[in-house]
């Protein structure tokens, strides 16, 4: 297969089912930053002692100010030693805050990683929050404090050959980037409304938007044009969607994301409890810091209204929209059962790229009112390769890394009683939208499975094409038998997994 056909048939969801999927987010930063220890305080079992009788009052107040800002994990004035003690036999993650012997304006923070004990000084602003330097972040507790300095020591130890390959890029990682291949079309389709507004513009001033084809010859413009529509047909990802020269300067600033959430420069996580990363006020762009110089300034303003949904994390997605099921999967499941389910070969056979593509931009851009009757989208395979895409995009898949192992230990049982009872355990793993959604989803595939005299796709062959979109499998793995046999295992016997799951929680 070429590479030009490999991109359509992964864009329309084709390809062999068994082949590896191409990935749009990269998760091993989120993966390694599951495994960080989480803040646990070390309360102070002892009676602190009052300041002594003749103390200022400053010092009454500073002792009764420490009190308020760190409660229970204050342990008043102890010297390095003593804290080390106290923490020797504490899990990774232990901290306590301390008031060093003989220091003022300042209280010490003691924190365990690695099997070490860390001391840093602490303070506190009215306003402002805890931080450990006034130019460094600042935090509302010493809780938050204390976790995002475990992830960054945890990244900082475990991620740094990935960390030192994202500041190793360049300029040339854009027309690759996530933000590209998410919003070619969009780009695409406010670059022309551009095109038509410089196109009318006669007045003397130089326009910020110029056409690049003005000053060209006709024969050039139409070979060109030519050119342009067989690399919209091919779906090319190296194709610039901004045949204008459109310079605007992107407005980054400092935010700390909700939920979870990927560099759109490098595709990798924004790793970090608070101020993980950069975001465009314009256009909503997400990047790391040290990705957003490598940014080109082609900010688009009006793209921010049309970001949509797809490869927006699940959760996120689920909590923005208050919904159990997200809105794509919902509609396309209902339309392909309202006339799909006697389509032979559905979910295996693949809609045309450039009308799925449409469809994803519509959905993005109108969100529940999109049109999706059979007027609009004759092919019920654009549907269902519509929903592949879109579950395919997802940061983290439906079956997440951390619920993944339990899932495939469930799946190589050879007691049907024993394997069931794992995959019910397993499902209890997944955060509730994960859960909600593959319930949702599994069991239409088992109404799909039932009509297999007509439509050919029996529970094995519905697994195998969803296979690599809805398990978190390794990004290089080619042989999903295992997959595929746990996945149909858990299409047939939905019902009793879920119910059974549902009673124990």
């Amino acid at each position: 297969m070429s590479k030009i056909a490999g991109v359509v048939a992964t864009l329309a969801g084709g390809g062999e089912p068994s082949s590896p999927v191409q990935k749009v987010w990269k998760p091993e930063l989120y993966k390694i930053q599951l495994d960080a220890p989480a803040p646990h305080p070390v309360r102070c079992q002892r009676t602190l002692p009052l300041p002594p009788a003749n103390s200022t009052a400053d010092a009454v107040e500073d002792n009764s100010q420490a009190v308020r800002l760190y409660g229970s994990e204050y342990h008043g004035v102890m010297g390095h030693l003593e804290a080390e003690q106290i923490l020797a036999n504490a899990t990774d993650g232990s901290y306590l805050v301390r008031r060093s012997p003989k220091t003022d304006g300042y209280y010490t923070l003691s924190v365990r990683f690695n099997k070490r004990c860390k001391h840093f000084k602490v303070f506190h602003k009215p306003g402002s929050g805890h931080h450990l330097r006034e130019q460094d972040k600042h935090y509302e507790t010493v809780h938050e404090m204390v976790a995002d300095g475990l992830i960054n020591f945890h990244m900082q130890l475990y991620a740094s050959p990935i960390i030192q390959q994202i500041n190793q890029q360049t300029k040339n990682c854009y027309q690759q980037s996530p933000y590209m291949t998410l919003n070619r079309r969009k780009l695409r389709a406010l670059s022309n409304e551009l095109g038509k507004s410089a196109s009318v513009d006669t007045s003397d001033a130089a326009p910020t938007i110029t056409s690049i084809k003005d000053s060209q010859p006709q024969a050039q413009q139409q070979q060109q044009q030519q050119e342009e529509e067989e690399e919209e047909q091919q779906l090319l990802p190296q194709q610039d969607p901004m045949p204008l020269v459109y310079e605007k300067p992107h407005n980054f600033k400092v935010h700390t994301f909700k939920g979870l959430n990927w560099c759109e420069f490098c595709a990798n996580f924004l790793w970090g409890f608070t101020a993980q990363g950069v975001k465009c006020d314009a256009c909503g762009f997400m990047a790391h810091n040290k990705c957003s110089e490598l940014v080109p300034p082609k900010c688009v303003p009006d793209l921010k209204c049309i970001r949509g949904v797809f490869g927006t994390d699940l959760t996120t997605m689920v909590q923005l929209h208050q919904c159990n099921i997200p809105f794509v999967v919902r509609r396309c499941v209902e339309e392909v059962e309202a006339r799909g389910m006697l389509q032979e070969g559905i979910y295996r056979v693949s809609g045309f790229a450039d009308e799925i593509d449409a469809l994803k931009l519509a959905l993005d851009r109108d969100g529940e009112k999109t049109d999706m009757s059979e007027g609009a989208y004759g092919n019920v395979n654009v549907i269902a390769g519509t929903l592949k895409l879109y579950l395919r995009l997802l940061p983290v898949p439906l079956i997440t890394f951390q619920a993944y192992p339990s899932f495939m230990a469930a799946g190589r049982n050879a007691l049907p009683a024993e394997q069931l009872q794992l995959m019910a355990e397993a499902v209890r793993r997944l955060p509730p939208a994960h859960f909600n959604c593959l319930q949702y989803m599994l069991e239409h595939l088992k109404r799909v499975a039932s009509h297999y005299a007509v439509n050919k796709m029996n529970e094995h062959n519905l697994a195998t094409v969803f296979a690599p979109t809805l398990i978190a499998t390794p990004q290089h793995m080619t042989n999903l038998t295992e997959e595929i046999f746990m996945l149909s295992s858990l299409i047939t016997h939905c019902e009793k997994i879920f119910a059974s799951s549902t009673k124990k929680q």
